[in-house]
């Protein structure tokens, strides 16, 4: 299956008539595979998958073209990441007769990245370690316009639209990308290279061109002074 593609199954309903149309939006090939697979047997969970893309820009065009019920949008993505889809599917959110509804699913159980894809109008966030049968769940649940979270996800959201102050810029966490933001948390958190390729399904080699990035753009100099960084910055 290419990066972008438009699936055109017969329509179907799973158990109790339910029936939902949805696209998956992932830069990792074997994730997208991997969730088509736990969900998209129409038949018995009723989510039928109408397409998939990798990149910002595959996912609006395949958006736009299919006009899903639900997006399953991962925070990360070339392009300028799951915000991005956001603004440019703005107006596909506000159609009041069929409105296109974002369910964010990603590794980063990050507050600035729930926040921050909430803020752009996605209707829940779940992490990726979520089982099949949640997953469908959820799909339904934004489909019909709940709003849903992971567990402890949802205090994030709260706590950012409880208060009335802007957050403070950063301007050296502002220099790092989404990714970057990433790599680095993990990396205070105590992780090694390995484990957070596995974690982000990425190489240990792109791993360590993160942090290297990362220690350039912060000026310092080993991983321990990043753990003091993020640490102080209360990103661990």
């Amino acid at each position: 299956m290419s990066d972008a593609t438009e699936a055109n199954g017969p329509a179907g309903a799973g158990a109790g008539g339910r029936h939902v149309r949805v696209v998956l939006v992932d830069d990792h090939r074997m994730f997208r595979t991997g969730v088509q697979a736990e969900i998209g047997q129409t038949a018995t969970t009723g989510v039928e998958v109408v397409g998939e893309a990798a990149d910002v820009d595959q996912a609006v065009t395949v958006i736009t073209a299919t006009r899903p019920e639900v997006v399953l949008l991962d925070v990360h993505l070339p392009g300028g990441g799951g915000v991005e889809v956001l603004r440019r599917c703005a107006a596909l959110m506000a159609d009041a007769e069929q409105p296109v509804r974002f369910l964010a699913l990603s590794v980063s159980d990050a507050a600035e990245d729930v926040i921050g894809v909430i803020r752009g109008g996605a209707r829940g966030y779940v992490t990726k370690t979520i089982t099949g049968t949640d997953l469908v769940d959820s799909i339904f649940r934004v489909q019909e316009g709940d709003a849903v979270f992971s567990p402890r996800l949802a205090g994030f959201v709260l706590d950012a639209f409880a208060s009335t102050d802007a957050p403070p810029v950063d301007e050296d966490l502002d220099r790092l990308t989404q990714r970057e933001r990433e790599v680095l948390r993990l990396i205070a958190r105590g992780y090694a290279y390995k484990e957070i390729a596995k974690q982000l399904f990425i190489s240990v080699k792109t791993v360590e061109s993160h942090v290297s990035a990362v220690l350039r753009k912060l000026q310092l100099s080993n991983r321990h002074e990043l753990t003091r960084w993020a640490t102080a910055r209360r990103l661990v």
